[in-house]
């Protein structure tokens, strides 16, 4: 197995400094920067998958590689979400590796064996249907954390709920790994201490939070920011 790098987001992530993560809903710089002005640690970008809150298809490495060698000037941690049925090669993560991502991840059922032979630390995600089998499978891969992505779609966009809550601090508290929570569900301001009390080590905030305009982006993010 891989021996991943320490890097300062993942220090972030594991020492409560809770980072803020922001999901694009396109490839799109201004975006990008707006979210790092607001406040974001990192940026997450998409391969090979459609993106249903955001409506986006997001194509393969090759063709998305010119915006990620873009994206990385910015400087920023970056993570990548490889794909659904398709995913990167082995030459492909590496690649993203040499671009400066650090992390990937991909649903419980797309991660295929090679993934996790690449130098990007993994952080699979749960989907609404996991069960605590699966929670522990992910858990127990090396270096992994581990993305709940654990709301049904017909909830998208909803206020978080004290059962929402509760469903994370169970999943954080079987993984024993490090859980980000994707805003599936419409995260506020004042829901972070509650998601922070449930064990979860850092928001990822989507289209749902952030709008796609820079403009929202950076207002949403500084927000979400502040109330840490």
């Amino acid at each position: 197995m891989p021996t991943y790098l320490e890097t300062p987001l993942y220090r972030a992530i594991t020492t409560g400094q809770f980072p803020v993560i922001v999901s694009l809903p396109r490839h799109d710089l201004a975006l990008a920067q707006a979210a790092l002005d607001g406040g974001a640690t990192a940026i997450k970008v998409h391969l090979n998958a459609y993106h249903r809150a955001s409506g986006t298809t997001f194509g393969s490495f090759t063709e998305e590689r010119p915006f990620l060698e873009s994206l990385a000037k910015l400087g920023a941690p970056m993570l990548v979400m490889a794909g659904q049925e398709t995913v990167p090669t082995l030459a492909e993560m590496d690649a993203l590796a040499d671009l400066g991502f650090e992390g990937f991840n991909v649903y419980i059922d797309h991660l295929k064996p090679h993934l996790l032979q690449s130098r990007l630390r993994p952080m699979p995600a749960l989907s609404a249907t996991s069960t605590d089998a699966d929670i522990a499978r992910l858990a127990a891969i090396p270096g992994a954390m581990i993305e709940a992505s654990i709301m049904d779609f017909a909830g998208y966009g909803t206020p978080l709920t004290a059962a929402d809550l509760a469903r994370y601090a169970h999943i954080t508290a079987l993984a024993g790994v490090p859980v980000i929570a994707p805003s599936q569900k419409k995260f506020t301001p004042t829901d972070m201490p509650a998601l922070r009390a449930a064990g979860i080590a850092a928001p990822l905030l989507g289209v749902i939070v952030t709008g796609a305009t820079p403009a929202s982006m950076r207002a949403s993010v500084a927000a979400i920011t502040a109330a840490r």
